[in-house]
């Protein structure tokens, strides 16, 4: 099992594409359990123009987004190719989502992910954004594997 995944390992494993795709990077996988998501967050990045202008702010729902990208290619990563080939993974809910600071462009995001239960098809995570070692935001949430029509 790889411990680092970049861009193009990433894209492979998932159907997100530019400009949603937002890690850049996974690092420091633990097998189906837990790893931390780079999210490279930029001058230029699509939401900055419009959110806000002159004073640009990650939006919270890219936030959870990345956390949900992040826990998509830790499990797809982790399980048989042929389980999520042709398959696509659905956010289900959301929980105790907090953002605690703003996320200014120019910065490493890290978010850290844990899996923390699965049944079948559902999966339960919950993860911690941080930027130069301070918390930004934090959630649980559940998703789902889903066939691709």
């Amino acid at each position: 099992m790889m411990e680092k995944l970049n861009k193009d390992q990433i894209r492979n494993l998932l159907p997100h594409r530019e400009p949603m795709l937002l890690i850049d990077e996974l690092i420091n996988i633990k097998k189906l359990f837990s790893a931390t998501a780079i999210v490279n967050v930029k001058k230029n990045s699509f939401f900055v123009q419009g959110h806000f202008p002159g004073q640009p702010v990650m939006p919270g729902v890219l936030i959870v987004e990345a956390f949900g990208q992040a826990a998509a290619a830790l499990t797809a990563a982790g399980i048989d190719k042929s389980e999520y080939e042709n398959k696509l993974v659905f956010l289900m809910s959301v929980e105790k989502a907090k953002f605690r600071s703003p996320v200014i462009p120019d910065c490493k995001l890290e978010l850290n992910i844990e899996a923390i239960r699965s049944h079948g098809r559902v999966w339960k995570y919950k993860g911690d954004a941080f930027v130069d070692g301070k918390k930004m935001a934090d959630a649980q949430w559940a998703a789902t594997i889903v066939d691709r029509k």
